[in-house]
């Protein structure tokens, strides 16, 4: 049984495509970071979704590429992947500033209770 793709993978996937359509495979691994079967299995499960859309193009030459082109249908999976990334990312963002107060408050109070003790 395979793995699922994570939605973060398919968002950052389906954002550099529409950046840039003709990124091949290989780029798009070595700039998400992650491997190339791991590229190639999320672009096919996209194809098959209807998400994307593959078409031709010559690189130079006779060398034909692939351009990676979001469908409407793609173009409004990518809005709801964008909503749930920012929701998650927001309630990080929240946590992690929850995290800094209460290491500040710590430290403050550590701090004053070594005053007092050397004080005494």
């Amino acid at each position: 049984m395979t793995k699922p793709v994570s939605e973060d993978i398919r968002f950052r996937m389906m954002r550099a495509l529409e950046v840039d359509p003709k990124l091949s495979q290989r780029d798009l691994a070595r700039s998400l970071g992650i491997s190339l079967g791991v590229v190639n299995y999320c672009l096919k499960g996209l194809i098959e979704k209807g998400q994307v859309k593959v078409g031709n193009f010559r690189a130079s030459g006779n060398k034909l590429r692939y351009t990676y082109v979001l469908t409407p249908r793609g173009v409004l999976a990518k809005a709801k992947l964008t909503k749930a990334f920012l929701k998650r990312r927001m309630a990080e963002h929240d946590a992690l500033i929850a995290e800094i107060e209460a290491l500040k408050r710590e430290i403050d109070s550590e701090v004053a209770g070594q005053g007092a003790s050397q004080k005494a």
